[in-house]
């Protein structure tokens, strides 16, 4: 898809670029537990634009910082409105994690929607922390003090996660979407998600699965222990105005429906 700076910095000065909301549940009973945001371009002709095609764009022009306050703006607001004990995960890119006033855009971006930083969590990923491993650490740590949530995005992928996870005080994994897309049909994918879970809770995190989409791999998630995932299985990202009516709809209560060895060993490591 083929949009131009010209167009980029229209979005981005006319404010057009907007949160969406993927959900994320816990596995072991399916119930909602937090939203994670995702960025939407609302082109004129072309529709939804995905943020693969245009952020890049946005650093180009050197107007991320724009656009990252304007999107944490709409979606604290937003979330402000959601019930309290849902969270609320914001991805920051490399780019954005060379901005020493990051913290401060966040603190002030929560204050003023009334959204209470113990339920953000900002998800950090592998190649931003590469990029800058001491200033890294410095926002991570100013972070955590301020009562944010970290989670390390994409692990896995990155050439030193092991380190990272002693160096920065994350408080959940994602397991990167293309193992969970090979689990059913490569043992080996299914031995490494088991190993990251496995290495989650022997560390005290919370693994999370990104890209869930059959009941297949749903049910060998559980088995390993891991407790939340998000994924089209769940929902696609939704707009704001969406929200409501996926907070009334009931859980979908697929443990019952498990084998009793999985069953009980879902249970257990809840």
């Amino acid at each position: 898809m083929l949009v131009n700076l010209a167009e980029v910095r229209h979005a981005v000065e006319s404010d057009a670029i907007v949160p969406c909301f993927q959900p994320v549940v816990d596995l072991r009973s399916v119930r909602l537990v937090g939203f994670e945001v995702l960025t939407r371009w609302r082109h004129p002709t072309l529709g939804l634009i995905l943020p693969k095609n245009f952020i890049q764009l946005t650093e180009e022009l050197g107007i991320i910082g724009i656009l990252t306050r304007q999107i944490l703006r709409k979606a604290f607001r937003s979330a402000a409105m959601l019930p309290g004990r849902l969270t609320l995960a914001v991805n920051v890119s490399p780019i954005q994690l060379r901005f020493r006033s990051l913290p401060t855009q966040i603190r002030e971006a929560a204050e003023v929607a009334g959204l209470p930083l113990e339920r953000l969590i900002i998800e950090i990923t592998e190649s931003a922390i590469l990029d800058n491993e001491e200033l890294a650490l410095t926002i991570a740590r100013e972070l955590k003090e301020m009562g944010c949530h970290l989670a390390l995005d994409d692990f896995g992928t990155g050439y030193a996660s092991l380190r990272h996870l002693l160096a920065l005080p994350f408080d959940q994994l994602k397991v990167d979407r293309s193992f969970i897309q090979q689990m059913t049909l490569r043992p080996e994918s299914r031995k490494i998600v088991s190993a990251v879970v496995g290495l989650g809770k022997s560390l005290g995190l919370t693994t999370l699965a990104e890209g869930v989409e059959t009941a297949e791999q749903e049910a060998m998630l559980l088995q390993v222990g891991c407790i939340l995932a998000q994924g089209w299985l769940y929902g696609r990202p939704l707009a704001m105005d969406q929200i409501p009516s996926m907070l009334a709809a009931p859980p979908r209560a697929i443990l019952p429906q498990l084998p009793a060895l999985m069953r009980k060993r879902a249970l257990e490591a809840g």
